[in-house]
């Protein structure tokens, strides 16, 4: 193996070539070689504006790539799986968007694929490699607002593409796996532990999706954390930590990028604020694709192991049974 990761993407999704392939271009330790569609005109159009260095027509193909080390997977949530268990197979390490599955034995079976394999598989949700993040853990664990009772998380956005492939059940669509999954992993990152229960609501498209959903989750020491998710709101990614002597609120929580300084700010009563505790301006996706990087250079885990992946899916199949059922349901 080289120095560096030598990166292939599996698909030219939108995400992908906006987002994330420029962070992994970015990012020390690592190049992109090579991007693959099953358009090939495609691939070697998005290779040539990107540009990275190899094209493929098929994902086949570029798994088959002896330059390739890792692979990063955009494509649909219910391809996830197969993809990740193939590149697996091919002794690639995989960076997989989020969710990583449709549900949590999906997901244990890629993590089990992977560790057979000996290669390291990880999660895209990017904002806990950026210190903002761990910053306001910290703050939180420091006692800053007292004792956690509340944890408020939300996402939202105004999904506006008529064909767009979230709308879509038999690809995973859906709020809930699409940024709902941020405010499930946001509370479970802040609390450290796992919710006990949960409860939850849910409208739905008439494709079946579920368009706008809130969840409360029941965790063993009292706290409790209320999440929602649409594709039909405004804009929105913040979460809030309240305690018994104030509150922390981050209102770009889940894209910090480098263009602003990260901002978390301490309330007291009326959600005044008394103090802003800033993080550099720094971007979260670039900070992911080094913490990627590193861990396969030096053989080494990644900072958060995909088992958290799986624990994060029980989460969001039991709100979904739930939102289904109108019952409690056991995490």
């Amino acid at each position: 193996m080289a120095d560096f990761v030598r990166w292939g993407v599996l698909s030219t999704a939108r995400h992908g070539t906006n987002t994330v392939i420029p962070a992994l271009q970015a990012a020390s330790g690592g190049r992109v070689t090579a991007i693959a569609s099953r358009d090939a005109e495609r691939a070697q159009d998005w290779a040539a504006r990107l540009g990275v260095p190899r094209s493929y027509g098929s994902y086949e193909a570029l798994l088959d790539d002896l330059d390739i080390d890792a692979v990063y997977i955009p494509l649909p949530n219910n391809l996830h799986r197969e993809w990740t268990i193939r590149a697996a197979g091919a002794g690639k390490h995989v960076l997989c968007e989020k969710p990583l599955a449709l549900n949590a034995a999906e997901a244990a079976e890629m993590v089990a694929a992977c560790r057979q394999a000996g290669v390291t598989l990880a999660e895209t949700f990017q904002w806990r490699h950026h210190p903002q993040a761990y910053r306001a853990r910290a703050l939180l664990r420091g006692g800053v607002i007292g004792s956690l009772r509340l944890i408020e998380a939300g996402f939202t956005f105004p999904l506006t593409r008529p064909d767009d492939i979230r709308l879509l059940p038999e690809l995973g669509g859906g709020a809930l796996y699409d940024v709902g999954c941020y405010a499930i992993s946001l509370a479970r990152y802040m609390t450290g532990v796992e919710p006990e229960t949960v409860t939850a609501q849910a409208t739905w498209t008439a494709s079946g999706v579920d368009d706008l959903l809130v969840g409360t989750l029941a965790f063993s020491d009292g706290v409790l954390a209320h999440i929602n998710c649409s594709m039909s709101l405004v804009q929105r990614q913040y979460f809030e930590l309240v305690g018994t002597d104030g509150a922390l609120v981050v209102n770009r929580a889940y894209k910090p990028l480098d263009d602003a300084p990260g901002e978390i700010v301490r309330c007291e009563q009326n959600r005044a604020p008394v103090e802003t505790y800033t993080t550099p301006a720094l971007n979260s996706f670039v900070l992911m694709a080094q913490d990627f990087n590193r861990a396969v250079l030096a053989g080494s885990e990644v900072p958060f192991p995909p088992e958290d992946a799986v624990l994060n899916m029980r989460v969001i199949d039991a709100v979904y049974e739930a939102a289904r059922s109108g019952r409690r349901v056991a995490v």
